[in-house]
């Protein structure tokens, strides 16, 4: 039946079946339709609910992922808060602090408190780049004396595999089980678990290494490593700014040190001084364990220690060294600076029993040159070892350079002052010539004229022989051992006959004393040796010997004449003698030097004895 019909025909039934009015037909109508608004509202409702449910769901999972990421924010902001009052701590100390040692100490502290570890150690990189030098620890209580002993080699243990890598390295647990562990003892690394070591890199090139530690497993945080990192920045920008600081200093001592040496080429200072000043402030500049100044004896081939700075006397008393041997004179042979990293393993060193005792390790000869001629060499050890820069060498040969003028300059000066002194010394020496010469003329005797002469020439020879030293030598001072061989040479020549075998010789150091006590004492050694000869060698003695002995005391000067010719007579008095030599020697020993002559039978030998103040 097609639609239009069954509604048509749909009164009908409701006609027949119900028996409804037209009303209720469309009260009946109006609540089926009522009812399906409803329904449909109530499904858009429930839609809509579904809507706001979904919604609302959506919102609090985006609350959730909010309130993590908050936590996360604040998570993060306490420790970056953590990690600048870490870094802040860390900068108040690298910026008060001057003393580097006491600045890493002090980081050091700081390190293991910021990043809840139990130990942190920094080593630094020595001068020659191929070792870590523990230089602070948090605790050194208890390892005391580890600071600046321990060392690895690049490349050696965890801290030397950072240094060599550049790049930072963590162990949680059983640190000491890592192909890349060294135990250092001193340390106790064997009750530490884990390790994280941090390179500390300046301008693109490592300069040392930071270590943490924990006694129990750790598994070291992103934050941790960070913090570590930023430490080791502000630690390695403070040590750049130390070694700045520290370098600008000691330009400014050099330039100090240089200044003060060149003063010394106007000063009046004897050389002496000089020599003095100059090794002490190069020690003190440069932080020398010992510095020394030689210069050549150009007669002997040799190099001469003229000054130091060191108290050792092993090492004051070390020989000469002949110019090309050892490292001084191979720096004088090759007019160059000679650096060597360890004397006491080099081959060419002369002393290396010294260097161990003295504990000297590097060292650089620098050659004192002046107008093309080299007159000495200036030696600076150090104590570790040690890579002299292009810089030091440029100041130390800067400073030999000013050297050698301001020791030329003295030497000048001195001789200047000698020839000035000449003069007068030598109108001195004249009339103290005509004054022993009418002495002679009352004593003659029956002597005949060639003895007297020969006496009489023998004490101008003696005279002059101090005055050819005093031309040859470098200062204002007489070796009295070289009078001696002077005047012994002089009376083999002039008064032992041919058929007498005497044999003449010298013992003790050596003596040095000024040019007016130096001619007093060689008139009275003169008269000695030759009273000796005159006296105790005469007729039946022909054999014999005449012994000269030096000896120096703080305060006094002695000197002995033994002979083993004729014995003095028993009943001998000096001061009842007519003879003019002993005289001579008495008002010389009495009246120029203010000293004591003796003249005595000792052990059946003749002793004279000259004591004198220095």
């Amino acid at each position: 039946m097609s639609e239009p019909e069954n509604r048509v025909r749909r009164p009908d039934r409701l006609r027949s079946g119900d028996c409804v009015t037209g009303a209720g037909r469309r009260a009946l109508v109006s609540q089926r339709h009522l009812r399906l608004v409803s329904k449909r509202n109530l499904i858009r409702e429930s839609l809509q609910v579904e809507r706001l449910n979904a919604t609302l769901r959506i919102a609090q999972q985006e609350l959730t992922e909010a309130r993590q990421q908050l936590r996360q924010i604040e998570h993060a902001h306490d420790e970056r808060n953590a990690e600048a009052e870490a870094l802040r701590k860390v900068g108040e100390a690298v910026g008060a602090l001057f003393d580097l040692e006491e600045m890493l100490r002090l980081v050091t502290g700081i390190s293991v408190q910021v990043t809840g570890t139990d130990s942190c150690q920094v080593y630094l990189m020595n001068d020659t780049r191929d070792e870590l030098v523990l230089r602070a620890t948090d605790n050194e209580k208890a390892a005391p004396g580890v600071v600046g002993k321990i060392r690895l080699k690049v490349g050696e243990g965890l801290a030397g595999w950072v240094a060599l890598q550049k790049q930072a390295a963590a162990v949680s647990h059983h640190a000491y089980q890592d192909s890349r562990f060294k135990l250092v003892p001193e340390l106790e690394e064997h009750k530490y678990q884990s390790m994280l070591s941090v390179p500390l890199i300046c301008r693109n090139e490592v300069i040392g290494v930071i270590n943490v530690r924990t006694e129990k497993p750790h598994e070291y945080t992103q934050t941790q490593v960070r913090l570590l990192q930023s430490i080791a920045s502000q630690i390695a920008g403070a040590i750049e700014n130390s070694r700045q600081y520290r370098k600008l200093e000691r330009r400014a001592s050099q330039l100090s040190t240089l200044s003060e040496v060149s003063k010394t080429i106007t000063s009046d200072m004897y050389l002496e001084e000089i020599l003095q000043l100059i090794v002490a402030a190069t020690a003190k500049t440069m932080n020398f364990k010992i510095t020394t100044l030689m210069l050549v004896d150009e007669e002997r081939g040799e190099l001469v220690i003229k000054a130091t700075q060191s108290k050792s006397k092993e090492y004051t008393r070390k020989p000469n060294v002949k110019i090309g041997d050892s490292i001084a004179g191979k720096a004088i042979l090759e007019a160059r600076t000679v650096t060597v990293s360890d004397v006491r393993r080099a081959p060419g060193y002369k002393f290396p029993d010294i260097a161990r005792k003295e504990n000297l390790c590097s060292m650089a000869a620098v050659p004192l040159q002046v107008k093309g001629k080299i007159i000495g060499v200036l030696n600076c050890y150090t104590d570790r070892p040690h890579k002299f820069t292009d810089e030091e060498i440029g100041f130390l040969t800067a400073l030999g350079n000013h050297a050698a003028i301001a020791i030329e300059h003295a030497k000048l000066m001195v001789k200047s002052a000698i020839i000035q002194e000449m003069h007068h010394r030598v109108k001195n020496n004249l009339q103290q010539v005509a004054s022993l010469l009418r002495l002679q003329m009352h004593y003659v005797g029956q002597r005949s004229v060639e003895q007297v002469l020969t006496e009489s020439l023998n004490r101008i020879l003696a005279i002059a022989s101090v005055h050819e030293l005093l031309a040859r030598e470098d200062l204002d001072i007489i070796s009295v051992k070289q009078i001696a061989e002077s005047i012994l040479a002089a009376t083999k020549q002039s008064l032992i006959a041919p058929n007498k075998h005497i044999a003449m010789s010298i013992e003790g150091p050596d003596i040095l004393l000024a040019s007016s006590q130096a001619t007093s004492l060689a008139l009275i050694l003169n008269e000695v040796v030759q009273n000796a000869l005159e006296h105790g060698f005469g007729d039946g003695y022909d054999e014999g010997s005449i012994l000269i002995t030096l000896q120096e005391s703080p305060r006094e000067v002695e000197l002995t004449v033994v002979n083993e010719g004729k014995p003095l007579a028993a009943d001998f008095d000096i001061r009842q003698t007519d003879s003019l030599g002993l005289q001579i020697v008495e008002s010389l020993a009495r009246g120029d030097l203010q000293g004591q002559f003796s003249l005595e039978l000792n052990e059946g030998k003749t002793r004279a004895r000259l004591a004198f103040p220095k």
